[in-house]
């Protein structure tokens, strides 16, 4: 069984400040391979990264998107908290917040993809 947690994605859009690109790498989880998987999501153009809230999405074909959780400058915010046990996520350096799911199973299987707005 095959767990595709991301595809190679980018969004870019501006609201009167710098121009935000959000950049993914492809990853593919094969179960039993690995019991916990990883991706990054690499922002470009948020000044202040540390504060930004960006948000993780599942989305598994035929279904509307998912949203897990998001993080800010503190610990992530789950939209149901039986997600802390399954997903976390961590934000490294200026621009790199990384998201992990813990225990793969074919129930994880869809595409991950993170977002960032300004409010």
């Amino acid at each position: 069984m095959v767990l595709l947690p991301l595809l190679a994605l980018a969004a870019a859009w501006s609201h009167g400040e710098a121009q935000v690109l959000l950049k993914q790498r492809q990853v593919s989880i094969t179960r039993g391979h690995k019991s916990t998987a990883s991706m990054d999501c690499v922002a470009e153009g948020i000044s202040d990264f540390q504060y930004a809230f960006i948000h993780w999405y599942r989305l598994v074909p035929s279904r509307a998107p998912e949203w897990i959780l998001h993080i800010g400058a503190g610990a992530a915010s789950y939209d149901d908290d039986s997600y802390r046990n399954k997903y976390s996520s961590v934000k490294r350096g200026t621009n790199t917040c990384t998201l992990t799911i813990s225990d793969t199973s074919s129930s994880d299987e869809g595409t991950y993809y993170c977002a960032y707005w300004h409010f």
